[in-house]
């Protein structure tokens, strides 16, 4: 093998559509555009998404999604977790010690009937409690 007789695989390359170049081509004439229309002009372009007057599909769907920067708090039933309940001071840390919470959480709000023996154990200003005002 040389540079000198490198070839591309067989039907991997294909020759180029020469239209307009007489009717022997197949491809004389109108040159594939078809017969009269806005298509078939010179310099036409399409909006893009443009559906021949019909409403657009990104027209016709509806607007969704919208991400808030409020950070809403992963609430925590003290109920069915009773280490929570059983800690002497409640922070964020003595709550991960007790019950996995994923590292992105930061708020956390503790509800259950149980929550109002233990809101004076809460030291944390990032920890919330229902029947919190």
């Amino acid at each position: 093998m040389a540079l000198h007789n490198l070839q591309p695989a067989p039907g991997s390359t294909k020759n180029i559509k020469r239209v307009g170049r007489g009717q022997g081509s197949g491809m004389g004439k109108t040159a594939t555009r078809g017969q009269k229309g806005q298509k078939s002009r010179t310099g036409y372009k399409q909006k893009r998404g443009f559906e021949g007057g019909q409403q657009p599909l990104q027209r016709r769907l509806p607007k969704i999604g919208f991400t808030s920067n409020v950070t809403k708090p992963v609430a925590i039933n003290v109920d069915k977790v009773k280490k929570i309940a059983a800690l002497e001071e409640i922070t964020m840390e003595s709550i991960r010690s007790v019950y996995k919470l994923p590292k992105y959480v930061t708020k956390v709000k503790l509800i259950g009937r149980s929550v109002k023996e233990i809101t004076d154990k809460i030291t944390d200003e990032n920890i919330s409690f229902s029947g919190q005002k």
